[in-house]
């Protein structure tokens, strides 16, 4: 039985002023305040980062990064804002094997080797709201909600106890036991050494010290003053190699968008360092087949999208990298004829087998907000792994992301370790354009599954006229391996019917069945944006603890 487009277990929200979605309903509150007080989309995209970074913290905290895709309605423009972390000026190769290391280790000290960019990407994005779309809330004021959820406490979900639990029952040896690290079991476990349970409040009082701080004054303190001190301090008594050189260097950067026809709309994303293009060659490839002779949830489908995405992942894979060290063909990788030559490779027939093993990982919060206005942000930020690094410096709350685990330690990748170098980032929101404005505002967690469930989401919406909600609950797939397997794998919803899954295995695809609406397929979100009534349209994901809020 295929998918009903029609039915969903949550309602669409509409609402006919502004909107907002994240994957924790405290998050949408804390931005839908914003927003009803008279506020723009950046300033309550602000407010929902940091709540969200206070009470999300296995998916994201002010120790990661973020990227923004904003549209400021009055200018018509749609700007891209690239907020990661370069790794440390002794973040070398040969550092890690004169340890005698084959990969940096995705725990621990040596694995946070990239400065954090969070708080600067939400600075700088707010100086952008001040100097071009009249802001009218103070700094610190959009900071209030995540310092009180740190101070009085917030009920930990489901979501949190089990990542948490998953991460103190850890067997693989490159993720090392969490609660080894005396601030990760002092701040994320009871007095017991137990994690938290669903519904039991979770307070984090060096968090909130940490956040007044840089509300009274700036990410200059984060960057620049005695929080980045006692942040490095930590670090380099434990081994760590960040100094505090790296961190007054860091910049976050606008970058121009990348864009895609598909279908007479215009996908747009972020350029290299992410994923990006990933996300849109898959759009390119499918433009050249004819989606209304394909049934929406048959095994054809889902054969054709996974194959354009091992298409897509084949390119980025040989170019993705920091665009300063590396010239990527970023135009041509895109243009219309690459598409075809990559769609000519797809075999109805049979499956193309990879070799690369995909990363499963990948951790992360999207979030999107539009505005009564018209203004735009699709926004994502992460720590990589849930609790990335699992890293706490003492006193400061502020717990660092591992992404620079990604590097490759072989001087001939094209993601290899170089100091001052962003690594290949899996972190890409995205927008669809009708004409010259905004159409819909999507995006997902989920490291290698954000290009697959973009996909999903864009197909669903566009081709088969899906409501925003129905897409983002249809069942999903992810291409890659998990944790401890040799090879890749098709992870399937068991919502997909038997005749669907048989179909898949006669095309040679290795299938590995999931449970409905699980998380590992990450938590999606989108807003559609009606071009006559400018109703919003906006969705969460079930998979997640979140909440589409309207008014």
């Amino acid at each position: 039985m295929l998918y009903n487009r029609e039915r969903a277990y949550r309602s669409t929200t509409m609402a006919p002023n502004g909107v907002i979605t994240t994957p924790h309903y405290l998050a949408s509150q804390a931005g839908m305040q914003v927003l009803q007080e008279g506020g723009n989309a950046i300033e309550a995209a602000i407010a929902a980062a940091s709540t969200i970074a206070v009470v999300y913290p296995h998916m994201n905290s002010i120790g990661g990064d973020n990227f923004w895709l904003i549209y400021n309605a009055s200018k018509h423009e749609l700007r891209g804002l690239n907020s990661s972390g370069r790794s440390g000026e002794n973040a070398t190769i040969n550092f890690y094997k004169q340890k005698n290391l084959t990969s940096i280790p995705a725990r621990g000290y040596l694995s946070a080797n990239t400065v954090p960019g969070a708080v600067a990407g939400w600075e700088k994005a707010y100086e952008y709201a001040v100097n071009y779309m009249d802001s009218t809330f103070s700094w610190d004021k959009l900071l209030g909600s995540a310092i009180h959820y740190a101070k009085e406490g917030f009920p930990v979900t489901p979501s949190q106890e089990y990542w948490t639990n998953v991460n103190l029952d850890e067997k693989d040896q490159q993720f090392r036991y969490l609660q080894q690290f005396s601030e990760f079991e002092k701040v994320y476990l009871k007095n017991s050494g137990m994690s938290y349970k669903t519904g039991e409040i979770m307070k984090q009082e060096d968090l909130a010290l940490t956040l007044e701080g840089i509300a009274h004054e700036g990410s200059k303190l984060f960057y620049k003053g005695t929080l980045s001190e006692r942040i490095i301090e930590d670090l380099q008594k434990c081994g760590g190699i960040l100094t505090q050189r790296d961190f007054e260097a860091h910049q976050s950067n606008w970058v121009d968008p990348i864009s895609v026809d598909y279908r007479g709309y215009t996908a747009y994303n972020l350029p290299p360092n992410t994923q990006g293009m990933a996300s849109l060659s898959i759009l390119n490839i499918l433009n050249n087949y004819n989606l209304s002779t394909i049934q929406e949830g048959s095994f054809e489908y889902y054969h054709l999208l996974i194959e354009a995405t091992k298409q897509a992942f084949s390119d980025r894979d040989k170019w993705l990298t920091d665009p300063e060290f590396s010239n990527i063909p970023v135009n041509e990788l895109l243009s219309k004829e690459h598409g075809i030559k990559l769609a000519d490779n797809i075999n109805f027939e049979k499956t193309f087998e990879t070799e690369k093993q995909l990363d499963p990982k990948g951790d992360t919060v999207w979030f999107g907000v539009v505005d009564k206005d018209g203004n735009a942000v699709s926004f994502i930020q992460s720590i990589y792994h849930d609790f990335g690094s699992g890293i706490i410096p003492k006193g400061t709350g502020v717990l660092l992301q591992n992404r620079g685990s990604f590097f490759s330690l072989d001087p001939n990748h094209v993601n290899c370790l170089q100091p001052n170098k962003r690594t290949f980032h899996t972190l890409n929101p995205a927008m669809l354009f009708k004409g010259n404005d905004p159409y819909l505002v999507y995006g997902t967690m989920g490291g290698e599954g954000q290009p697959q469930t973009q996909a999903a989401l864009v197909t669903r919406i566009i081709d088969y006229n899906f409501n925003v909600q129905s897409a983002i609950e249809a069942p999903r797939w992810l291409y890659g391996r998990t944790w401890g397997a040799s090879s890749n794998s098709l992870k399937l919803e068991n919502r997909i019917s038997k005749h669907v899954v048989e179909g898949l295995i006669k095309k040679g695809h290795t299938i590995e069945i999931m449970e409905d609406f699980t998380d590992v397929m990450g938590h999606a979100g989108a807003i559609l944006i009606d071009p006559e009534s400018q109703v919003k349209h906006s969705g969460a994901d079930p998979r997640g603890d979140g909440a589409a809020i309207g008014y």
